[in-house]
Order: C-alpha cells, then structure tokens, then sequence
C-alpha cells in the first residue's frame, strides 16, 4: 500500500520556521516529482515547492522563493520541506504528493499525503 504521511505542521509566530516531514513508503519514489502543495480556506491546491526526489533542480513558487527548500532523506524514505521566515499568507493545509512526471499541476499528482496544518499568526 503506497502511503505518504506528512507531519510537523502546527502554530507558529510571524517570521518563525517549521520543517514538515512526509514519509513515503509502499513505491519507489527515486526519479518521482515530489511536490508540497497548499490549500488555504476555500481554495485548490496551490503548488509551493518541489523536485525529484534524489536531487536536480527545485522548482519553487514566487510565494516560497528564497524561504523554503526542500530535502530528502534516502535512509528513511523522507522528504522535508523547510520554511523559514514564515508570513501570515503561508497558512493553509500543506501536502506531500509525487508525480512520475516533472509538473507543478495538481492532477497530475498520483499519490497524496493527508495534509498536515500550517498556522501563522501575525
């Protein structure tokens, strides 16, 4: 069963930082897209930030250029998604998903992860 299960999301003060995790398991996800994606109140999916996993070019929304980045963890079959210098607007429900092919669009994500909750207050 391919699972992917994000965590570390939480309350966090204007200019603060959290690190989520989204552990994969169940598919070989080395050469997939892995893409964070955030739904705010009555909106889609917004891509934020992602890359294959193993390494290659990060592609990153406006929104996230220069404050998040993105890592993976072979070991545990993991990947991060840091965010530093955090802003009111970040706040949302942040996924996890993967992709077999290079795109920022949402429906063309195979797997989901459930979504973890990001809140920053000003």
């Amino acid at each position: 069963q391919v699972q992917l299960v994000e965590s570390g999301g939480g309350l966090v003060q204007a200019g603060g930082s959290l690190r989520l995790s989204c552990a994969a398991s169940g598919h070989s996800f080395y050469t997939y897209t892995m893409g964070w994606f955030r739904q705010g109140p009555g909106t889609g999916r917004e891509f934020v930030v992602g890359r294959m996993w193993g390494g290659g070019t990060t592609y990153s929304a406006d929104s996230a250029k220069g404050r998040f980045t993105v890592s993976e963890d072979n070991a545990t079959n993991t990947v991060y998604l840091q965010m530093n210098r955090l802003k009111p607007e970040d706040t949302g429900v942040y996924y996890c998903a993967a992709s077999p092919r290079l795109t920022f669009n949402a429906l063309e994500y195979k797997y989901w992860g459930q979504g973890t909750q990001v809140t920053v207050s000003s």
